[in-house]
């Protein structure tokens, strides 16, 4: 097996070294960011008298020609070069003649590879953003076309007090939020080109770092060769952002699940987004949702391999860092994957209203509206709880609701509760209503925050650069 990369060592490796040593099955990804590097590199040689005029232009028609055979399909990946930059720079040798051996000059693979990482994640992290903005804004939709839908709140997975349908999505969609501004932050950070920190001590010649961060729209060139080239935290970065995104994709996964079970029957996802049994014949599973959640698995994983890959590494470059792709490459496929299914299964799911209004008729779920109306008549609430816990227990005994029970009950629990008002505290509507605090469910909150939810992402995506 015969390697390129110089003369100090035999130009053999052994069989199992050399499968262990090429990575370009995997790094072939990075071939848009590598040419796009070596385009602006070409052109910082060209501008410190490297490379002459017609010499540059021959490697810029001859990179140009790589792209066009790589999207195409005709370039021929040869793992006995390695990686994604060696295929390359032979393919350009073989176009150009020997001038694409002065590509080389003044870089190394270290930098070359956290550049191309670089640009890789910031393309790929921008179109995540945008997955991420497009699942809000149908989760937003699906609340307003949802606002009068009222539902059960729950807790311990038990009915908790009433709420609304739209109050429930729009906590999907500030989680979603959250996860949004965790990526773009990461994207800022990683604003920073490496080329020009050579291998680990920069380079002799006299390349202006500046200029090609900014040719290749970097804020800036990186501050430390050493850091520039050894460093992967802003893959972990985006890992973790993406794992936790995984997290909150797989909880909205979960609830799809249970909500299309016959025991809760809240949701009904289109066949689109659905597989029967192969056994089974009247099965409809919500695989979409399984999925998702399983997705999430590989993402969380993904953080953690690249978190242990890094710990153990002094500062310079070690082979180790080969390894750094393949999780990073998972994650955001993964995630990718997961954004643009849910997206499409909430886009065209189907809320059962009839059964969700059911579910607030099960439950006692005013018990605690019937405690905060003693409570502002002068009961303490710590008394006001254990009379209305009383209440909850005859009314479970007779199987009956709160609002069913005799008037004598209620007066024998307190004498405050005979009052009329007492049922119009204990119908949902209204015990939704009265909850007008700042995040709270009432109508008008709701109102108020799909249209601030609006506005933000409105906001976000603008502020998104041009692709």
């Amino acid at each position: 097996m015969t390697i390129s990369g110089g003369g100090r060592l035999p130009e053999t490796l052994d069989e199992a070294m050399a499968e262990l040593n090429a990575s370009v099955d995997v790094d072939s990804e990075l071939w848009r960011e590598d040419i796009e590097g070596s385009t602006a590199h070409a052109r910082e040689l060209a501008r410190i008298g490297v490379l002459s005029a017609d010499e540059l232009d021959s490697l810029l028609g001859g990179l140009d020609t790589i792209r066009e055979e790589i999207q195409s399909g005709a370039f021929a990946w040869d793992p006995a070069l390695e990686d994604v930059h060696m295929n390359i720079e032979s393919r350009l040798t073989a176009i150009c003649g020997a001038v694409g051996g002065k590509l080389h000059t003044g870089r190394s693979r270290n930098d070359q590879v956290a550049t191309d990482l670089r640009l890789w994640a910031r393309r790929r992290s921008r179109e995540l953003l945008d997955a991420i903005s497009a699942m809000a804004g149908v989760i937003v939709d699906l609340a307003e076309r949802e606002l009068d839908t009222l539902m059960p709140a729950y807790t311990h997975l038990q009915r908790a007090q009433p709420s609304r349908l739209s109050h429930h999505l729009l906590a999907w969609q500030e989680s979603l939020w959250r996860d949004y501004g965790r990526l773009a932050d990461a994207v800022e950070r990683l604003d920073e080109c490496p080329l020009g920190a050579g291998a680990v001590a920069g380079s002799g010649f006299p390349l202006e770092r500046a200029r090609v961060a900014s040719d290749l729209g970097f804020g800036q060139p990186m501050r430390n060769s050493i850091d520039a080239t050894a460093s992967r935290d802003f893959l972990i970065e985006i890992a973790c952002a993406l794992a936790i995104l995984g997290v909150h994709l797989s909880r909205i996964g979960e609830e799809v699940v249970l909500w299309s079970t016959r025991e809760f029957g809240f949701l009904e996802l289109d066949d689109r987004f659905t597989t029967s049994s192969s056994m089974m014949p009247q099965k409809k599973n919500p695989d979409v949702a399984e999925l998702v959640r399983g997705k999430s698995a590989l993402v969380i994983g993904a953080a953690t391999s690249l978190l242990v890959l890094e710990k153990g590494l002094a500062y310079g470059y070690g082979r180790d860092l080969q390894e750094d792709k393949r999780p990073i490459f998972d994650a955001c496929q993964a995630v990718w994957q997961s954004l643009r299914a849910l997206t499409g299964a909430l886009a065209t799911a189907r809320f059962r209203r009839d059964r969700l209004q059911a579910a607030l008729g099960e439950g006692h779920l005013c018990a605690t509206d019937v405690a905060d109306w003693l409570a502002c008549r002068g009961v303490p609430f710590r008394q006001a709880h254990q009379i209305v816990g009383q209440l909850v227990r005859e009314a479970e005994v007779r199987g009956v609701g709160l609002e069913a029970l005799p008037t004598e009950v209620m007066a024998r629990a307190h004498a405050d509760l005979v009052c009329p008002e007492v049922r119009e505290v204990l119908a949902p509507a209204s015990a939704v209503e009265r909850r007008r605090v700042h995040g709270g469910p009432a109508r008008e909150r709701v109102v108020e925050a799909i249209g601030e939810a609006r506005e933000r992402w409105a906001a976000a995506r603008n502020a998104q650069p041009a692709r």
